[in-house]
């Protein structure tokens, strides 16, 4: 009679290739698309009346305190994305700059490149492309800062204004 442990060790032998398990797992990647401009809230740019006859007005202080976030996740083989900007107004005799620097902060995968300067006028432009699936992070410090500012263009159509309400609309597309 074989002993106890001879007969447990084929036992064990034989089902140890028999005894196994699976699961399946099933994953979704949903395409995203999400932007938004951190922190919230107004800013505001006023030009200075210059203090002595003959000087240009000066112009506001740049305001670098907006930030553009986004997450991104395209479809396979899908093209990437871009960031246009546009005004619901222009001001006659005034420039609306704006330039979205590098991608910094938190973020990762394929952030977009910044256009550089542009001025915005009631047509979007371009000002991040080449945006694939990449998240920049969230917040202020996180994302491209932008920077805007206002500067004449043709003195001849400059007019006195107060608190004239400018609105920049931030798209992303493919």
């Amino acid at each position: 009679m074989r002993s106890f442990p001879t007969i447990l060790c084929i036992l064990f032998v034989f089902l140890s290739g028999k005894i196994y398990s699976q699961i399946n797992v099933a994953a979704t990647l949903p395409i995203v698309t999400l932007l938004d401009i951190e922190p919230t809230g107004n800013i505001a740019l006023n030009f200075v009346a210059p203090t002595e006859a003959g000087l240009a007005i000066v112009n506001p202080a740049v305001n670098t305190t907006k930030w553009i976030n986004y997450t991104s996740a395209i479809a396979s083989g899908g093209a990437t994305r871009k960031v246009t900007a546009a005004v619901n107004q222009v001001i006659p005799g005034v420039n609306i700059r704006l330039q979205a620097a590098a991608a910094s902060g938190a973020g990762g995968g394929t952030l977009g490149t910044s256009a550089g300067q542009v001025t915005l006028t009631t047509t979007a432009v371009t000002i991040i492309s080449g945006i694939g699936g990449a998240f920049t992070g969230n917040g202020a410090n996180n994302g491209h800062m932008l920077t805007i500012s206002l500067v004449p263009n043709t003195y001849a159509n400059l007019s006195t204004r107060t608190n004239t309400p400018v609105v920049i609309t931030y798209t992303i597309t493919e």
